[in-house]
């Protein structure tokens, strides 16, 4: 570069600043005939772009430099490089200079041109040195910025943990917010959301006269619609002037206060929600208005400061919760501290109690007794001068069992008179008396002065005796020092003690009588023990009498059921000590007894039963046992048996034995036995068992026919587990429903239409399929579940056949025997009808000859009642009772059914014995005025036989086998009269 360029770039060179070097490159165009409007930069385009016109430049306004700039930045951004748009300065970094509106360079020399060139090449240099400049002092400026928002940071987050109280640091929150911008007029609020309250803790303003009260709640609606309540109400900053705040609101805006030139305030939020306000305003208009940086730098503090008043809030509770706990810690601690006192003081207390009380178990005599006392009670008072002194038997003594004093000896009894000692057991409470006290008592009369008492001491202490009736005596302290006065506690203390001290010389008087008394008591015992001698060999022949009482029968001397199982007992534990050996058990029951007993009476049943016992004796032998275990029931044990054959032997020979005639209640009576045994071994591991397993044996024996024995065995074992696995399935069937009707119709023997139907029970057994009554119903009767059965049959077949009678006919059910135990039978009965809402006129009941033998006038009665109320009565099984022609006139029966045995030779060669009985129970029925239905029909040739005879009805599998209701058709119309 020659001297001339170099002369012409110095002045770009020379410039320190953007606006000295632009005004220099301006200056060299503009002497090359080059003019430009001017240059456009920023060391962070396109941000806060500057533009420097040529002075000697003119342009309409500034508005239009705003739109070249724009120009300016749309072109560099699109990459366009419009006429007369020089770039001067790009270097990647953000800084950029354009120069805006150059024209005249295409008419210049080239040595002109060349002028230009190198200008405008220096002036690029140059200007990207400065930019990098501006750049970096930038950088300077903010990161001290930044350094001193991060010291105003710390300095708030320390200031909760300091020293300072609260207005100090809210004094001190003040001047850091002021360093960081205008900050002369500034207010912290708090606002408290469950009561709806706004507090200002910090309010400093310069013009305001009227300034909120610190730390008092006042109410947020006071404020309602002013700029403090919308920054609460909305959660967002606001900022500017009064007109412009009006448009940031979400409402309308009142004005509180003074109106101010700038304002700008924050909501301290947290987790959403606005907790407080942090406000700064300005009153003078020369002041920098407040910027969106100080409203975001003011928000970010403003977090801070509520963190920090939080803490400091916190940290002030904190240290009064502390100050409060301590305080109740200390008291606390003095209370305790008191109570240990107490407690060592009542420890030592208790410990002389103990004291005392043990005193009154030693053999020690009166007087070292009444010494140790004495040392007791010192280790709790000062009792240089001490006496116990006690009533006489008669209350009229005074007695002074111990007496110890510095200037008096001790004193002899004296009669009751008018002393101090005598003033306490007088009024039965504690004395604590000074020589004044003693004169004022002496003036009342309540004391007579006398010689006889004594030297009188300066402070006198007496607490009365307590016994079980009353005051006893008293025990006393005094003193003759005016450096010993005794006060209230000390009576307290006293008064506890003497208790204690009351309660042992009682337990030690007591302990004397009781010695006197046991020695009498010991002489008194050895007499009385020669007479329980003679007592207890008597007792001993009663008990021996009352044992052999309980353990047999009164009536026939034979042992009873406890004296058999006792017996039991040992052959198991013997059975068990030796497996080979046996034993058997033989339960027998006499036959008939009961028509014994009822026929001839109870005296002549109890003949029986002893003859029976005696008998029995007869079989055995020793040490074999008979037993009467109740009423007719008796028992054998057989404790030795060889073989398994001695049973049945025995048994046999009990059989014969009973077989002999027996003359009672001047009769001949035949009696017999039926025998269930049971042989005793290894099976058996209680007496339980073997007694149950007899009987069963014993019931399987009447089962088959009375008067011989049985012996069991597991097919036995099985039959009665069987029997008592159906009594559990009958329970389970009565709850689940699963009995069911079937019907049998009742059939016009002419044209076998059907009049009536026979309900009868079947079993729908869930395993077993369909089961007859003949497979459940003996086990029900044995169990006791026939009746409930019954009358669930009886309520099934109303229901189930009030549709087969609906147009006329009948049912008929079974009524068994015991039944008509029950007088109410005919109203359960209706009961049963109307829950079904079934006619009773529909309804007829069959019975067998047995019912009408049980009781007859019972049964004549019920039966009465039934037709009174429409329901009929059949007799069921006619002709294999006894008598009971006999007894047709008496019942009022509307039918009788001719047994099947009757029915079945008809037809045949045979049949002639039949027909006679058959064509009798037809004509007798006939001069009743009874029908007649014969049972169990099953060929065309007994029909017929019983049509020529002249039998109406009949029933039987020729005409149709019991099934269910819905498998027969309802009859209609088809019933005679």
């Amino acid at each position: 570069m020659n001297l001339l360029l170099q002369a012409d770039v110095l002045p770009i060179l020379r410039a320190d600043t953007m606006p000295v070097a632009c005004d220099a490159l301006l200056a060299l165009l503009r002497e090359l005939n080059v003019p430009a409007l001017g240059v456009a930069y920023a060391y962070e385009w396109p941000t806060a772009i500057a533009f420097h016109p040529d002075p000697a430049a003119t342009t309409p306004s500034p508005e239009t430099d705003v739109l070249l700039v724009a120009e300016a930045t749309e072109a560099l951004r699109d990459g366009k490089h419009p006429a007369g748009l020089v770039r001067l300065c790009e270097d990647g970094n953000g800084a950029v200079a354009v120069l805006i509106g150059a024209s005249g360079a295409s008419t210049l020399s080239s040595v002109d041109t060349a002028r230009c060139e190198a200008i405008i090449a220096t002036a690029r240099t140059r200007l990207c040195e400065l930019l990098n400049v501006c750049h970096l002092r930038a950088m300077v400026d903010r990161l001290a910025h930044a350094e001193q928002l991060q010291r105003a940071l710390f300095a708030i987050a320390d200031m909760p943990g300091s020293d300072l109280n609260m207005p100090q640091m809210l004094r001190g929150l003040h001047e850091i917010v002021g360093k960081l911008m205008y900050a002369e007029n500034i207010y912290i609020a708090l606002y408290d959301h469950e009561h709806d309250s706004l507090r200002f803790l910090y309010f400093v303003d310069s013009v305001e006269p009227n300034k909120p009260i610190p730390d008092q709640d006042m109410r947020l609606s006071d404020l309602e619609r002013g700029l403090t309540w919308y920054l609460i109400h909305d959660g967002k900053p606001l900022m500017g002037s009064f007109a412009q705040l009006s448009e940031q609101v979400s409402g309308p805006l009142n004005a509180h206060g003074a109106d101010s030139e700038d304002w700008l305030g924050v909501p301290m939020m947290r987790d959403g929600k606005a907790c407080g306000a942090l406000v700064v305003q300005s009153y003078q208009p020369n002041v920098a208005r407040y910027t969106v940086a100080d409203q975001t730098l003011l928000a970010f503090v403003g977090e801070h400061i509520l963190t920090a008043l939080e803490r400091k809030q916190s940290r002030e509770e904190l240290e009064r919760r502390v100050a409060e706990r301590t305080h109740q810690l200390a008291e606390s601690n003095a209370d305790l501290q008191e109570q240990v006192r107490e407690r060592l003081r009542g420890e030592h207390l208790q410990a002389t109690l103990y004291r005392i009380a043990a005193l009154a178990n030693t053999d020690e005599s009166s007087e070292r007794f009444y010494r140790q006392i004495h040392q007791a009670v010192g280790e709790l008072l000062n009792v240089e001068n001490f006496y116990i002194a006690l009533l006489s038997a008669d209350g009229t003594q005074l007695e002074f069992p111990y007496f110890v004093d510095d200037k008096d000896v001790a004193r002899p009894p004296r009669p009751m008179g008018r002393g101090l000692s005598e003033y306490v057991i007088r009024h039965g409470r504690p004395l604590l008396a000074d020589l004044p006290q003693v004169k004022r008592l002496i003036a009342l009369g309540e004391l007579v002065e006398s010689r006889n008492v004594g030297t009188p001491s300066l402070s006198w202490l007496g607490v009365p005796l307590f016994g079980n009736d009353g005051v006893i005596g008293l025990v006393a302290v005094q003193s003759y020092r005016s450096d010993l006065v005794y006060d209230a506690d000390d009576a307290e203390l006293l008064t506890f003690v003497s208790y204690q001290i009351a309660n042992s010389l009682q337990r030690r008087n007591h302990a004397e009588v009781l010695r006197d008394m046991n020695a009498e008591l010991e002489h008194r015992v050895q007499e009385r023990t020669r007479e329980l001698r003679d007592q207890i060999t008597v007792r001993e022949q009663v008990e021996a009498q009352l044992k052999h009482q309980v353990m047999h029968d009164p009536l026939t001397g034979l042992p009873n059921r406890l004296y058999l199982r006792d017996r039991l007992q040992r052959s198991l534990g013997g059975l068990r000590r030796n497996p080979d050996r046996c034993f058997a058990l033989l339960y027998l029951d006499v036959d008939r007894f009961k028509v014994f007993n009822d026929s001839l009476g109870h005296l002549a049943g109890d003949e029986v039963l002893c003859e029976v016992a005696k008998r029995l004796l007869e079989c055995i032998r020793e040490p074999d046992v008979v037993a009467r275990l109740s009423g007719d029931e008796f028992a054998i044990l057989l404790e030795e048996m060889p073989e398994m054959g001695i049973a049945s032997k025995v048994a046999q020979r009990v059989q014969a034995a009973l077989n002999r005639t027996m003359h009672v209640g001047g009769r001949e009576l035949q009696t017999s036995a039926s025998i269930g045994i049971a042989i005793g071994n290894a099976r058996y591991t209680d007496i339980d068992a073997i007694l149950h397993d007899a009987d069963v044996a014993l019931y399987r024996a009447k089962s088959a026919g009375r008067q011989r024995f049985v012996m069991f065995d597991e097919t036995l074992q099985r039959a009665a587990l069987d029997v008592l696995d159906v009594q559990n399935e009958l329970r389970t069937a009565l709850v689940a429903g699963q009995f069911e009707p079937y019907f049998q119709p009742l059939v016009r023997l002419e044209d076998g239409c059907a009049v009536g139907y026979e309900a009868l029970i079947r079993w729908n057994h869930p395993q077993r399929g369909l089961l007859l009554p003949g497979d459940f119903l003996p086990v029900a009767q044995d169990s006791g579940l026939i009746e409930a059965i019954d009358w669930q049959m009886y309520r099934l077949a109303c229901a189930a056949g009030r549709n087969l009678v609906r147009n006329g006919g009948f049912i008929t059910i079974n009524i068994a025997p015991l039944h008509f135990q029950n007088e109410d039978l005919d109203e359960r009965l209706l009961q049963v009808t109307g829950e079904a809402n079934f006619d009773p006129a529909k309804l007829r009941i069959e019975v067998t000859e047995g019912t009408l033998l049980g009781d007859p006038d019972a049964v004549a009665l019920i039966l009465a009642r039934l037709r009174e109320a429409c329901i009929e009565a059949a007799l069921d099984d006619f002709g294999t009772g006894y008598s009971s022609l006999g007894y047709l006139h008496r019942f009022p029966l509307k039918m009788i059914k001719i047994d099947r045995s009757f029915v079945d030779p008809l037809g045949r060669d045979s049949s002639q014995r039949s027909s006679v009985i058959v064509s009798a129970i037809l004509a007798l029925a006939d001069s009743l005025g009874l029908e007649v239905v014969a049972e169990g029909i099953e060929t065309e040739a007994q029909r017929s036989a019983l049509l020529e005879m002249g039998c109406i009805y009949g029933q039987g599998y020729l005409f149709g086998r019991p099934q269910p209701a819905g498998h027969w058709p309802a009859v209609a119309g088809q019933v005679s009269s």
